[in-house]
C-alpha cells in the first residue's frame, strides 16, 4: 500500500492518508478483508505521529471501510454494495493529472507512456 503525505499542503496529514485509502478501498486496489499497516507502522513510514494515522483510521472506521479489532489489526470491511466512480470524479482527477504536467513542461506523450508503466506497479 502506498500512501505519501504532502506537508506542504493545506490538506491535513490525516485527511490526505483518509482520502487515498479510502480511494483505494473503493476502488478495489484494498480488498475486502485486506489487513491495513499498524498506526505505529503507518506512522513510523510516513514520519508523522501515531495520532494523525489513528485519526484517519478512526474516520475510515466511522465510515464503515475499515475494521480494527484487537489480535485481528485493521482490516478493510465488507460493504454491501460495488462502488462507482462517476465520469465528474474522473474528470476532476485527469485535470489535476493535467495541470501538474503541464507545469512540469510534460509532453502528453512522456505522460501517457508513464502513465501506463506506472499504473501497472500500483
Amino acid at each position: 500500500m502506498i500512501i505519501e503525505v504532502d506537508s506542504a499542503s493545506a490538506v491535513p496529514a490525516f485527511e490526505q492518508i483518509r482520502v487515498q485509502i479510502e480511494r483505494m478501498v473503493l476502488s478495489g486496489v484494498l480488498p475486502v478483508g485486506m489487513r491495513l499497516p499498524t498506526i505505529a507502522q503507518l506512522s513510523n513510514d510516513l514520519g508523522l505521529s501515531p495520532g494523525t494515522v489513528a485519526r484517519a483510521y478512526r474516520e475510515l472506521e466511522g465510515g464503515g471501510l475499515i475494521t480494527s479489532r484487537r489480535r485481528f489489526g485493521t482490516v478493510v470491511a465488507e460493504r454491501m454494495t460495488a462502488p462507482s466512480v462517476s465520469p465528474g470524479e474522473i474528470d476532476r482527477a485527469v485535470l489535476d493529472f493535467v495541470r501538474d504536467l503541464r507545469q512540469l513542461g510534460a509532453s502528453p506523450d512522456d505522460a501517457i507512456r508513464r502513465f501506463y508503466a506506472l499504473w501497472k506497479t500500483v
